[in-house]
């Protein structure tokens, strides 16, 4: 399972997305990790246009075959158990 966290590091959003992930790495320890994309890569980009993501900034859940398990878009950002649940 992967879980990517798509955002833009120039917006209001930045402080309270890192803070976010900086905080479930440290409430749950395990080995996977929340990968955050920035939408001003081209790769960004492409990944949301890929999930059909528009409301920003967007929680991926993804299966090993890149199947969406689940998506949160915008704020607020869901609990952290909510996410905690796809990362093992």
């Amino acid at each position: 399972m992967k879980l990517l966290i798509l955002y833009r590091p120039d917006s209001d959003h930045s402080t309270d997305i890192e803070s976010f992930v900086r905080d479930f790495q440290h409430r749950f320890d395990v080995g996977r990790k929340i990968e955050m994309v920035s939408l001003n890569t081209r790769d960004g980009a492409a990944t949301a246009s890929l999930y059909d993501v528009m409301s920003y900034p967007a929680i991926l859940a993804l299966a090993d075959d890149g199947s969406v398990l689940n998506v949160w878009q915008g704020v607020p950002l869901p609990l952290m158990n909510e996410v905690a649940g796809y990362a093992v």
